[in-house]
């Protein structure tokens, strides 16, 4: 597979992340549009299992598309082609026959704005349960204090599991939309700009729950925050109008880009 040059030499565990054993999303020769509009083009990536990996470029260079394309919420938009693939542990999610609501609950999403469902913060976290039909409430009980465990979220609601999810403050919110995610043991989570909406405090506790949850899920984050992006991945791509410009290391894309177009970008020249 054809794989953006890395801007410098890997280190001996860093060359482990990307064997193909180790690999969880592949990307070959994907392009997509909408309609007459090309919003990606030619891409080639690899991105392994259990690490996080950042989307950074200026606004409408593509990144939210082609994180929303690993999931095929992109499918959703009228007009929209795709051409290559994109394989989950080395099957194509465009594969004849494929369940996209499976895709869906092993590739699960959370948006720029938290958007919790007009229900209890237990049936917020149970609902994608209850959809498969599971019923045991000893299961759903479990389920849901883990997942708000893991959302580093419980201590603050476990008292108030039967209080409405709006009215959880908005950092609330998000960790529990991640709660909810987590409740379907996803295989991957992709956040959609996670904590732009919220306080520099929330978006620290979000950014801690990052940090924590790349041990058990592979993350794939969006962001215009250039030090949330350094904070938070272990890799970078940098996009720019539709293709990767340069991916790597995020050390390694920080503090000695190997294209200009990046260094302008994370120096703030343009974007």
């Amino acid at each position: 597979m054809n794989v953006p040059s890395l801007s410098r030499p890997l280190s001996a565990s860093q060359a482990q992340d990307f064997q193909p054993e180790r690999l969880k999303l592949q990307v070959e020769n994907f392009s997509l549009h909408y309609g007459r509009e090309q919003v990606l083009q030619d891409i080639h990536l690899a991105l392994p299992a259990k690490r996080v990996t950042a989307f950074i470029g200026p606004s409408g260079c593509g990144k939210s598309t082609l994180l929303r394309s690993f999931n095929r919420l992109n499918d959703l938009i009228e007009g929209c082609v795709c051409r290559g693939d994109i394989r989950l542990d080395q099957e194509s999610i465009y594969a004849p026959g494929r369940d996209v609501v499976e895709l869906r609950r092993r590739v699960g999403m959370v948006f720029q704005k938290p958007n919790p469902f007009p229900k209890s913060i237990y049936e917020n976290v149970a609902f994608g349960l209850r959809v498969q039909g599971i019923r045991d409430r000893r299961t759903l009980d479990d389920v849901v204090e883990f997942s708000l465990r893991a959302a580093a979220l419980w201590d603050e609601v476990k008292d108030r599991l039967h209080d409405n999810g709006f009215d959880l403050s908005g950092g609330q919110q998000q960790r529990l939309v991640i709660a909810r995610a987590l409740a379907v043991e996803p295989d991957v989570i992709l956040l959609d700009e996670p904590a732009s909406a919220l306080d520099p405090i929330s978006s620290l506790k979000i950014e801690e729950l990052i940090n924590e949850l790349k041990h058990s899920y592979t993350i794939i984050i969006v962001t215009h925050n250039m030090h949330q992006a350094a904070r938070v991945s272990d890799y970078t791509a940098f996009l720019h109008q539709g293709r990767i410009i340069e991916f790597g290391d995020t050390d390694s894309i920080f503090t000695n880009p190997s294209k200009r177009q990046t260094e302008d970008y994370i120096t703030g020249r343009y974007g």
